[in-house]
């Protein structure tokens, strides 16, 4: 089992390997040997695995799979600045009609906290909201401690709307999607709203978006967000909260 890494990209085998995951933790189990601690290379899941399950794909299959990433990535700025663009045009006419100057201030996008426990995911979505021309600040912070420093950050800040975001999943053999035990990381996600909403109680002058792949989205619409992931508990693109 010593053939992986911290740091390898690796596929499930069981899971036919729809999934690229990057190595970030070994753990020694007696009863299991080691068992690694693994987090999507390009959908925001933390998952485990036996190394007996695991296999490293072709160099050629990593670049392939990189490569569908950033076309993904690309098309969905694409579509953002199509559809920003078609809203101008919609507010324009209006403006004429009404002879307003609401053209001027309608899509205008809010200043966005991006908080994410995940420090390459965030550079990515950094870089969409600087295409997107959105006022953003960015702050890596590891999910397990967003909620000690969340309004802190809030306070320097003061941004319009909140994103909450990081890795999460649902622990492997757990049934019980009500339990917040079956989650890894969506205790931390909603003890952050809830100190944001310490922060600003009203929903419309700070607009919470909170979760990653698979997270507790009742609990965490309960605690304050305003938007949340996934009520199916299906998996997340990197760049979604963008």
């Amino acid at each position: 089992m010593g053939e992986f890494k911290v740091g390898d990209i690796v596929i499930r085998k069981s899971y036919g390997g729809d999934i690229y995951f990057k190595i970030i933790q070994i753990n020694k189990s007696l009863e299991k040997g080691q068992i690694y601690i693994l987090k999507g290379t390009n959908v925001r899941l933390v998952a485990d695995s036996l190394g007996s399950d695991l296999e490293k794909p072709s160099l050629d299959r990593i670049s392939s799979n990189e490569e569908i990433f950033n076309n993904k990535v690309n098309a969905a700025i694409r579509k953002a600045l199509i559809a920003r663009k078609s809203s101008k045009k919609v507010a324009f006419r209006a403006s004429t009609i009404l002879r307003s100057e609401s053209e001027e201030t309608s899509g205008r996008p809010g200043k966005v906290l991006h908080i994410d426990g995940d420090e390459e995911y965030l550079n990515v979505c950094l870089k969409g909201y600087s295409k997107l021309k959105i006022d953003c600040v960015g702050k890596f912070v590891p999910e397990v401690k967003q909620m000690e420093v969340v309004k802190e950050i809030l306070e320097e800040y003061r941004p319009d709307i909140l994103v909450l975001t990081g890795h999460d999943g649902m622990i492997k053999g757990t049934q019980n999607v009500k339990s917040l035990d079956s989650y890894r990381n969506s205790r931390y996600f909603i003890e952050a709203v809830k100190k944001a909403r310490e922060y600003e109680k009203s929903y419309d002058d700070l607009i919470i978006f909170a979760g990653a792949c698979q997270s507790f989205y009742e609990a965490l619409i309960d605690s304050g967000a305003n938007y949340a992931s996934s009520p199916g508990r299906v998996l997340i693109h990197a760049m979604d909260p963008v």
